[in-house]
């Protein structure tokens, strides 16, 4: 480092080179306020990378524990939905029967009705 790099408080300083000496630390310290600025920006980026990661877990957790909420949900639904169909199916089956036993029964009054009609005539 020669006398006119030194700093500005050097008696052989000229003022040209004092000049020169103070552009160089101004350009420098704006180049470390840049830094820390970017630094500054680059950390709470980070930081809100940290947040929207964890509150991305979180969310992913939630859904899992919907999905499987969901499916045990399904589960019974089908397993209901099986029960209704098994008992429709048998309500079916006694309505098809009652029909069957009122159709006979309705043969069998018609024919006790014509019978009875062959009675009256008869008499």
């Amino acid at each position: 480092m020669t006398k006119q790099d030194r700093g500005s408080d050097q008696p052989g300083l000229t003022t040209e080179a004092a000049l020169q000496h103070w552009r160089e630390a101004e350009r420098a310290a704006a180049v470390a306020r840049r830094r820390r600025l970017a630094a500054e920006v680059a950390a709470e980026a980070a930081a809100d990378a940290a947040d929207a990661a964890k509150a991305t877990a979180e969310a992913a957790k939630a859904a899992l524990e919907s999905m499987s909420l969901a499916e045990a949900t399904a589960a019974k639904t089908a397993k209901a939905a099986k029960l209704l169909v098994h008992e429709a199916r048998a309500d079916l089956a006694d309505a098809q029967s009652d029909e069957a036993m009122s159709d006979v029964a309705e043969q069998e009054a018609r024919k006790g009705y014509q019978a009875a009609a062959e009675r009256a005539e008869r008499r």
